[in-house]
């Protein structure tokens, strides 16, 4: 599968793509066939090593994107193949306050992101789309839809 990698952190310029082995999905776990992924400052921040994470090279950048489970590992309840979802930026986020254990599961910094043609993510950190929403629309959201709301509730 292709997937795009930063070897340094010179920006979007740098990164590189590659080829890797398809993952396959472990217990607990979806594998996306990703259709679409947005780019948000944050991203631009993480590949030109700005942003303050110390995350290690090669790393597979961007935290937003939609995909298609083709596949599952066992015990999987909360989605099927066929569906559409969206990964959640910090992976083990939720639920409770923000922690510096839980910051370390955020996508396209401390592990891998989306920019492939497929992921593996854990059941818990996809959410369906709504069927209204495109691909590209749905892929703008997780990040910026979630900082809005937090800010909206939790700040404003």
């Amino acid at each position: 599968m292709k997937v795009w990698e930063a070897h340094s952190k010179e920006g979007l310029d740098a990164l590189t793509l590659v080829e890797r082995p398809e993952p396959q999905p472990k217990a607990g776990q979806v594998l996306l066939k990703m259709r679409a992924a947005s780019l948000n400052y944050r991203d631009l921040l993480t590949v030109k090593g700005a942003y303050g994470s110390k995350q290690k090279l090669p790393f597979v950048p961007f935290s937003d994107g939609v995909g298609e489970v083709v596949a599952v590992g066992d015990g999987i309840t909360r989605v099927k193949v066929g569906d559409r979802v969206a990964g959640i930026f910090m992976q083990t986020w939720l639920e409770g306050e923000f922690s510096a254990d839980k910051s370390k599961s955020a996508l396209g910094g401390a592990i891998d992101g989306i920019l492939a043609e497929y992921v593996t993510l854990h059941e818990d950190g996809v959410v369906h789309v709504p069927e209204h929403l495109s691909d590209e629309e749905a892929a703008s959201l997780p990040c910026a839809a979630v900082t809005a709301w937090n800010a909206l509730t939790t700040d404003g």
